[in-house]
């Protein structure tokens, strides 16, 4: 059997959140004018985000993601790889490819595990030196998304019930394995695997790595650290 290196992405390879993409995509159709309308209705709606993103992730991914409906399949992922220039990669951690260099210098798979869309961290994952996705996936009928994800949201247990999935298929030993997240939702993910890492946590997970010992990484954009 083999080991791997699971990595949550958003947080924790680089300083963004769904709502980084989303916005860039939204920006790329509209007029200055009509941008300047739109991000004002966005702006007001991230307070609430920001609630249920504290109460249940999980609900917060299938809300969010509805804002998607009826945008083009085609346009919107011609448009990921640009997307990774403009967003990701200001933001990305100075530490995060040395992180993963060395995890592959040690023969270890690298693994993306993220809520984020496939078709968005395909990108990040050939910025690595290629790896496998688990990520969101979309519904699209008709050349349009629909708004609605494939499956459960992946975030909270779910990363860990795909990693899972992804050990059970690829032979990767769950033990001899390391993961990265940021967050506590990232929990599940964090305990599926033998060596846990923390990426600058959220109070929650920090105190909670304290009291298991897990290593705590501060990583930092640019050398300005968070």
């Amino acid at each position: 059997m083999t080991s791997a290196a699971f990595f949550d992405v958003d947080g924790t390879l680089c300083d963004t959140t769904i709502a980084h993409y989303y916005r860039y995509f939204m920006f790329r159709r509209l007029s200055p004018f009509r941008r300047r309308l739109w991000y004002a209705g966005f702006l007001a709606k991230c307070g609430y985000y920001l609630l249920l993103d504290r109460v249940n992730r999980e609900r917060l991914n299938v809300v969010f993601y509805r804002g998607y409906a009826g945008l083009p399949v085609d346009e919107i992922k011609a448009q990921a790889e640009d997307c990774e220039r403009a967003v990701s990669l200001p933001r990305w951690y100075d530490e995060a490819t040395a992180c993963v260099a060395r995890h592959r210098e040690a023969g270890c798979r690298i693994v993306l595990v993220t809520g984020s869309l496939d078709f968005i961290v395909q990108p990040l994952a050939l910025r690595v030196g290629g790896g496998d996705i688990l990520a969101a996936r979309l519904i699209e009928v008709d050349g349009r998304f629909t708004g609605e994800l494939h499956g459960r949201p992946l975030c909270g247990t779910r990363k860990a019930e795909l990693m899972h999935e992804y050990a059970a298929r690829t032979g990767v030993d769950l033990a001899a394995s390391h993961a990265y997240g940021d967050s506590f939702a990232d929990l599940s993910m964090l305990e599926a695997v033998g060596v846990a890492h923390v990426v600058n946590p959220d109070r929650r997970l920090a105190a909670l790595a304290a009291t298991r010992n897990w290593p705590v990484h501060r990583w930092t954009v640019g050398g300005a650290a968070r």
